[in-house]
C-alpha cells in the first residue's frame, strides 16, 4: 500500500465526504453481525466517524482503527480524543503487511478501500491472516460505472470518463464493488453474502453538499493533480467539470444514485 497512489488524497473536499460517513449509512450490512465483546480492525478508517461507531457498538470489546497516512490517523485523534471512546484506538498500518498477530481479531472491516489498491487480493489475504477462525469479512466498495443522474450532462459523462481514466493510470479499479466476490473468493474466504446499497443525493441539502464537494475535488484534490499530470486534461476542462456539478446541485429535479456493493464472508 506504501507504493499505492491514492486518488482522492486528502483535501478538504475529500474530507468532507469522509467525515459524513457513519455506521449506519456505511456499515449497515455488518451491524447485525456484531456482538459485545468483538475485537474488531478497521481498514482505511479515514477520519474515524465510522470507526468510532463501530466501537460503541462492540462495547467492552476493541477497535483498532488504520490508516497508512500519519495526517489521516493525526486528525481521527484530535476528533475522538475528547468522546470518551475508551475502547477505540487508532494506529498507523499498512494493509499489506500488517502488525499483528495471526487469528488477532473477529472482524475485519473495509470502507472504500479495495478500489484504490492495485493488489486488492494480496490485502484480502493479509486480511484473512489476522482473522479468527470462522472470523467476519465486512468489505464495501462503490462501483463508479453503476452511478446514476439525472439530467444528463455530457461535462458529467466526461467526468467520470476521466475518472476512469485516472484511476486506471493509478493501478486502481474505479469499479470495485462489482468485483468485490471474485476478490474475497480468490482471498480464500469462503460462505460470502453479497448484497449491495445506494447512497441517493436529491433534497436540496443533499444536492448542495454532494455536487459542492465534487465541484471542489475536481478543482483542488489530488485527483485533478493527477489528471493534469497525467495529460488527460487541461484546467479549463477541469472547470467545466465543476461546473456541472455546480449546475446539477441547484436543479431541483437533480438526483444521483451512488451503487455500493457489500460483501461478508467467513475465513
Amino acid at each position: 500500500m506504501t507504493e499505492d497512489q491514492y486518488t482522492h488524497g486528502h483535501h478538504e473536499s475529500v474530507l468532507r465526504s469522509h467525515r459524513w460517513r457513519t455506521a449506519e449509512n456505511s456499515a449497515g450490512f455488518l451491524l447485525p453481525e456484531l456482538a459485545a465483546g468483538a475485537r474488531v480492525l478497521d481498514v482505511g478508517c479515514g477520519p474515524g466517524t465510522i470507526s468510532a461507531d463501530l466501537a460503541r457498538r462492540v462495547a467492552p470489546g476493541l477497535v483498532i482503527a488504520i490508516d497508512i497516512a500519519e495526517e489521516v490517523i493525526e486528525n481521527a485523534r484530535s476528533i475522538h480524543e475528547d468522546q470518551g471512546i475508551e475502547n477505540l484506538r487508532f494506529s498507523i498500518d499498512n494493509v499489506y503487511d500488517l502488525s499483528f498477530k495471526d487469528q488477532s481479531f473477529d472482524v475485519v472491516y473495509a470502507h472504500q478501500v479495495l478500489q484504490h489498491l492495485s493488489d486488492p487480493v494480496s490485502a484480502l489475504i493479509e486480511m484473512r491472516r489476522v482473522l479468527v477462525d470462522g472470523g467476519l469479512l465486512a468489505v464495501r466498495d462503490a462501483d463508479f460505472g453503476a452511478f446514476i443522474w439525472s439530467p444528463d450532462d455530457p461535462r458529467l459523462d466526461a467526468w467520470m470518463d476521466l475518472y476512469h481514466r485516472v484511476t486506471l493510470a493509478n493501478g486502481a479499479q474505479a469499479d470495485a464493488g462489482r468485483l468485490l466476490p471474485t476478490w474475497v473468493r480468490q482471498a480464500g474466504f469462503h460462505d460470502a453474502t453479497v448484497t449491495s446499497s445506494n447512497w441517493t443525493f436529491h433534497q436540496a441539502d443533499e444536492r448542495a453538499w454532494w455536487g459542492g464537494l465534487w465541484a471542489d475535488r475536481i478543482l483542488h484534490s489530488d485527483f485533478a493533480g493527477q489528471a493534469l499530470a497525467y495529460g488527460f486534461i487541461d484546467e479549463g476542462g477541469l472547470a467545466s467539470m465543476s461546473q456541472a456539478f455546480r449546475k446539477w446541485s441547484i436543479n431541483e429535479d437533480g438526483v444521483f444514485v451512488v451503487l455500493n456493493v457489500e460483501v461478508l464472508a467467513r475465513r
